[in-house]
């Protein structure tokens, strides 16, 4: 596919270890994990459940206290990793100067403002309250985080969230990616965000019975992707955002450029609502190898979906396998869910900037516990401990959704 060349110029995320991009990137490297043991006050039962929290993150010292006022967790985490990529960008909030009339927003979130509606029946029931906050229905709306970075920032373009479970995000950012390359858009300010601690919710999850075990001890070790004693997903919360530009419009005001974006392909498995399929992912990594010009010889490492489910990782091994053929156990592949958890709607984003760094630091971070792999999911070289100073010159992120939903994402690295 031809088009403008797309840059990334701009990155922002708000880090469960409560740094900055550097830091998060570089404690990747070292195999930390952001799990902690999750205990809530809940009557009558408790959650207690591994789950990555940013404990550090205050809304109103990001926001400030009006603004963080009108917004669900969800919103706020979004919102303030968009103003973090923003400024990366080296774009300021109050220069009123650019016509930013065509420069838009797409955001992924899987489950929106649920926190919100979960507070809201808590107030009915358990406080005995018969009216909510006028706010209610805008904390909770989907759209809350796109519309809230549009109305901050002044963009006047598309304005538009998307929900399509795990790859949320990673829609997301394709959709802004193909309105840069085509021209109707500049700059699109891109990303996720999720807030999953709702109580419904985390019981829904486990339910499914796709949680990870776990207690205060084994908690940080208790994701384990491609490991034959993994035990399922961890979930956490988190916002991530990326600016995407038209090359030559950053080139022209001297932006930092970190990356390139080249392709996105997308598929749908129509098989399953919740068993993926690995002829579903082959058709999305084959899509985004077309779309960006590149043969499987010309990838140098892939994020990994891997969610550290009993079915998930084997298809998604499988897939690569199909893909990049003989040259499958030469291809770098870690799962950094084993460190920074699985964000839902905003995990694509965590791990595209994820992607990125690695193409911009020429490292490439591991799957973390992965001590023992279960043979179902060799025939990759799965990466065990960082690498450091590798050539990196272009890399997938992938994002594999309940509801059978597919989607890749290719960057490059700036030679």
């Amino acid at each position: 596919m031809t088009g403008r060349r797309v840059a990334v110029t701009g990155m922002g995320l708000v880090s469960p270890f409560c740094g900055d991009l550097v830091d998060f990137f570089d404690r990747l490297l070292a195999g930390e994990s952001a799990i902690r043991f999750l205990r809530t006050d809940d009557v009558p039962r408790p959650l207690a459940m591994p789950f990555v929290s940013c404990s550090g993150f205050s809304a109103d010292a990001a926001l400030g206290r009006a603004l963080a006022g009108t917004m669900d967790r969800f919103a706020q985490l979004g919102v303030a990793a968009a103003f973090g990529a923003w400024a990366d960008a080296g774009f300021s909030r109050a220069d009123t100067a650019q016509d930013r009339e065509s420069w838009g927003v797409a955001w992924g979130t899987a489950l929106g403002g649920t926190l919100a509606y979960e507070n809201g029946y808590r107030d009915f029931w358990q406080k005995g309250r018969e009216r909510l906050s006028p706010l209610s229905l805008i904390l909770g709306m989907n759209n809350a985080a796109n519309a809230h970075i549009s109305i901050q920032l002044g963009l006047g373009g598309v304005s538009m969230s998307h929900t399509v479970a795990c790859a949320s995000s990673a829609i997301a950012i394709g959709e802004a990616f193909r309105r840069v390359r085509s021209g109707e858009a500049p700059v699109m300010l891109t990303g996720g965000s999720d807030a999953p601690q709702a109580y419904a919710v985390a019981r829904a999850w486990e339910a499914l019975r796709v949680l990870a075990d776990g207690d205060e001890n084994t908690a940080p070790q208790s994701c384990r992707p491609f490991s034959v004693d993994r035990s399922g997903l961890v979930l956490g919360e988190g916002g991530a955002a990326l600016v995407l530009e038209d090359w030559d419009h950053a080139v022209a005001r001297g932006a930092g450029i970190h990356g390139e974006m080249l392709g996105y392909g997308t598929s749908c498995d129509h098989s399953h609502l919740v068993r993926p399929e690995a002829a579903g992912q082959v058709r999305a990594l084959k899509a985004a190898l077309a779309d960006s010009g590149l043969a499987p010889g010309d990838i140098d490492y892939v994020n990994a979906h891997g969610t550290a489910t009993a079915e998930g990782d084997p298809v998604e091994v499988a897939a690569l396998r199909a893909v990049f053929g003989e040259g499958a156990a030469r291809l770098p592949v870690s799962a950094t869910k084993s460190m920074h958890g699985h964000q839902l709607g905003a995990a694509a984003a965590v791990e595209a900037i994820v992607t990125v760094l690695a193409l911009r630091e020429q490292a490439l971070p591991p799957t973390a516990h992965l001590t023992n792999l279960d043979p179902t999911c060799a025939g990759v070289d799965h990466v065990l401990a960082a690498r450091r100073s590798q050539t990196v010159r272009a890399a997938l992120s992938n994002s594999f959704a309940f509801g059978g939903s597919n989607a890749v994402l290719v960057f490059r690295a700036v030679a």
